[in-house]
């Protein structure tokens, strides 16, 4: 017996993950209105080498769900926007490594505040038991098809 219970208009807006494409939006707002000219997509690239600088192309795909030709794209970007900067692995100089700059760990507080607030404004309102049986059902549905 299938589990869905989706109405077809109701399957397209879980499939389509409208709340993500939400606070997304809103958090580029905020970037914007606080002058912070980076996209959600290169602040993502920017908080995975928060939480461990140094990582490769390869896995920022993997970290950040894009595929290579993506992260090439968002690290030019970012190299361009001074943020970031390529380093050859000194065990495989086909691998490149990517390390911040001084002035991506400049943004790092204030982003991550910002992502904060706009991630406690989406939430307002909702229980903590909700947010939790929500991030249990999200892991359980990313298991089965990852």
């Amino acid at each position: 017996m299938s589990n869905n219970q989706f109405k077809r208009g109701e399957l397209y807006s879980f499939i389509t993950g409208m709340a993500s494409t939400a606070l997304a939006r809103r958090l580029q707002k905020n970037f914007k209105q606080a002058n912070i000219d980076i996209t959600i997509e290169q602040w993502s690239v920017l908080y995975h080498l928060w939480k461990e600088d140094g990582l490769s192309q390869q896995e920022l795909c993997l970290r950040t769900f894009r595929d290579k030709p993506s992260i090439t794209r968002l690290v030019d970007n970012l190299e361009k926007l001074q943020l970031v900067k390529r380093v050859a692995s000194s065990d495989d100089r086909r691998i490149n490594l990517i390390y911040l700059t001084d002035k991506a760990n400049e943004l790092q507080e204030v982003t991550l505040e910002m992502a904060n607030q706009t991630l406690n404004e989406a939430l307002e309102g909702v229980s903590k038991a909700n947010i939790e049986m929500c991030k249990a059902v999200l892991q359980k549905v990313y298991d089965n098809l990852k």
